[in-house]
C-alpha cells in the first residue's frame, strides 16, 4: 500500500508522541509483567433458567411462560456474576435486597447473549432452558456499590489485605553445589517490610509448609498464606590481590537471580521471573543480600496480590471417577452449569467407568477449590440424588478428584438424575423458590432436596 505523503507533515510530531507512548508502554509492561494484571470488564457465564408450566398464569398465555424462562435465565447469570464480589450464603440471606439493586437490573448488566438452547419440558416437570451471556463485571460491582454503606461492608467480600510468605535462599561457589540451599534472613526481611509496608500480613514459607501437609491431611484447621513468593540468588566471588599493597580485595557478583509467586489457594505459579543482570558485584556480602532482597520486590507493586485476589474468575479441573455412560457425564455438565458458583463448566474427557476431567470456571473467590467443590457442587448433588453418590477424594493443586457411585442398577443414576428438579435449587433461597415453584408436587421434591423451605 502507498502512503500519501502530504498527511506526513500535519501529524508527525503526534505520530511520534503515539508510537513513543506505545513503545514506553510495551517497554514497561514488559520489564514489569507483575503490574499488566488488569481484572477484565466482562466476564462469560452459562446459567439455567427454570419455570414452572403448572402456574396458573402459563395456563392462558404459553408466551409469557418462555418469557419468564428467559428472564430466570438472565437473572441467574447476572446473580453469578454478583457472587464474584459476594459470598454464595451471604447472597442467600440477603437475597431481596440484591435482588432489589442488582438482580432485576438484568438490561444494562448483560452486555451480549451468545448462545441460548430452546426451551423443554424436563421429565423433573420444570421448563428449563441454557444461556452463555456476557455480563459487564465492573457495573454489577457499581450496583453492589449503590447499596447503603452498612449493608455494603457486609456484603462485599474483604480481599485487601492478602498474606504471603517469603522464602529466598542464596547459593554460591563457595557454599558447593551439593551443600543444602541456605536462606537468606537480610534478603527474606527486606522483602517481608514491602510487603508489610503494602499493609499485607507476612509468614514465614516454613510455616506455610506445616500448615499445607495439615491440609493434606485434613489436621490443618487453619488458612494457609494466600501466597508464596520464592526467589533464589546465584552468586560468584573474584578476589584480586593488588601487588603494591598486597591487599586481597574480594568482590560478590550476582550472576543470576530467579523468582515466582505461587497461589497457595490453587496451586498456580501466577508469576515468574529468570534475570542474569551484568556488572553487579558488591564487596561485602551483607550488601549484596540486602540489595537482592530490593530487586525481587521492585518485581511486586501493591496492586499485584490484590488483582489476584480479585479475579472473577479461576479455572480448575474435576475429575469424575466412576461415570457409566457420555449420557450421564453431559448431565452433570448440565448440573454444573445451573448452580451458583459454576460459571462455566466443560466435559473435556470423558471415558466410561474411569476417569472423566471437567474444565470447571468458577467465581473468583480465594477459597480453596476442594472446598468449593464439596460445598457448592458435591453437596446439593447428593442432596438432589437423595444419598452420598458423590465423594471427594483427592486435592493436588486445582485438580480435585470426585468419585461417583453409579448405583447398583443399570441407568438408574441417569434416571434419578432426571427426574429430580436441578440441584441449584437444593440451596436456592426461599424467595426464588417461591417465585418460581407453584405446583404441590414440585414444591414437595424441592422441600425434600432443601429442608429450610419447610
Amino acid at each position: 500500500m502507498k502512503l500519501q505523503t502530504s498527511t506526513f507533515p500535519s501529524c508527525s510530531i503526534s505520530s511520534a508522541g503515539v508510537m513513543l507512548s506505545i513503545l514506553a508502554a510495551l517497554v514497561f509492561f514488559a520489564s514489569n509483567p507483575a503490574r499488566a494484571i488488569q481484572p477484565p470488564e466482562t466476564i462469560i457465564v452459562s446459567a439455567e433458567g427454570l419455570a414452572d408450566p403448572a402456574a396458573e398464569q402459563y395456563q392462558r398465555d404459553k408466551g409469557l411462560m418462555i418469557d419468564d424462562l428467559r428472564r430466570d435465565a438472565r437473572r441467574q447469570a447476572i446473580e453469578k456474576a454478583v457472587g464474584v464480589y459476594v459470598e454464595s450464603s451471604t447472597l442467600v440471606e440477603n437475597y431481596l435486597l440484591i435482588e432489589d439493586k442488582v438482580l432485576s437490573r438484568s438490561k444494562g448488566l448483560i452486555k451480549q447473549i451468545l448462545e441460548q438452547s430452546s426451551p423443554r419440558l424436563g421429565e423433573d416437570g420444570l421448563m428449563h432452558i441454557k444461556i452463555k451471556a456476557e455480563v459487564f463485571i465492573g457495573e454489577v460491582r457499581d450496583a453492589l456499590d449503590s447499596l447503603s454503606r452498612q449493608s455494603r461492608i457486609s456484603l462485599i467480600r474483604q480481599h485487601g489485605n492478602p498474606t504471603i510468605s517469603v522464602a529466598i535462599v542464596v547459593k554460591d561457589a563457595k557454599r558447593g553445589s551439593q551443600a543444602a540451599k541456605e536462606n537468606s534472613t537480610i534478603a527474606e526481611n527486606i522483602l517481608k517490610d514491602r510487603f508489610v509496608h503494602f499493609g499485607y500480613r507476612v509468614w514465614s514459607e516454613e510455616y506455610t509448609k506445616i500448615l499445607q501437609r495439615g491440609l493434606k491431611s485434613k489436621r490443618g484447621g487453619r488458612r494457609i498464606a494466600d501466597f508464596s513468593v520464592i526467589g533464589e540468588a546465584k552468586f560468584k566471588t573474584n578476589s584480586i590481590t593488588l601487588k603494591a599493597s598486597g591487599l586481597t580485595i574480594t568482590k560478590h557478583i550476582l550472576t543470576s537471580w530467579t523468582v515466582k509467586c505461587i497461589d497457595n489457594h490453587t496451586g498456580e505459579e501466577i508469576y515468574f521471573n529468570n534475570k542474569v543482570p551484568r556488572h553487579k558485584s558488591w564487596s561485602d556480602e551483607d550488601q549484596a543480600l540486602e540489595d537482592i532482597g530490593m530487586l525481587i520486590g521492585n518485581e511486586f507493586t501493591k496492586d499485584f496480590f490484590e488483582n489476584q485476589l480479585m479475579k472473577p474468575s479461576r479455572l480448575y479441573q474435576l475429575q469424575l471417577t466412576g461415570l457409566p455412560d457420555y449420557d450421564t457425564a453431559l448431565l452433570f455438565q448440565e448440573e454444573f452449569i445451573g448452580l451458583r458458583s459454576i460459571l462455566n463448566a466443560e466435559l473435556v474427557n470423558f471415558e466410561a467407568g474411569g476417569l472423566s476431567f471437567f474444565e470447571v470456571e468458577c467465581t473468583g473467590s480465594g477459597s480453596n477449590f476442594a472446598q468449593i467443590v464439596n460445598n457448592a457442587i458435591i453437596k446439593p448433588i447428593n442432596k438432589k440424588l437423595d444419598g452420598p453418590r458423590l465423594k471427594l477424594i483427592s486435592q493436588h493443586g486445582n485438580v480435585v478428584t470426585v468419585d461417583v457411585d453409579p448405583g447398583k442398577e443399570a441407568g438408574g443414576l441417569q434416571e434419578a438424575i432426571l427426574s429430580t428438579p436441578p440441584a441449584s435449587l437444593a440451596a436456592a433461597p426461599p424467595e426464588r423458590i417461591k417465585q418460581l415453584i407453584q405446583s404441590a408436587d414440585l414444591l414437595e421434591k424441592i422441600v425434600k432436596m432443601n429442608p429450610a423451605l419447610k
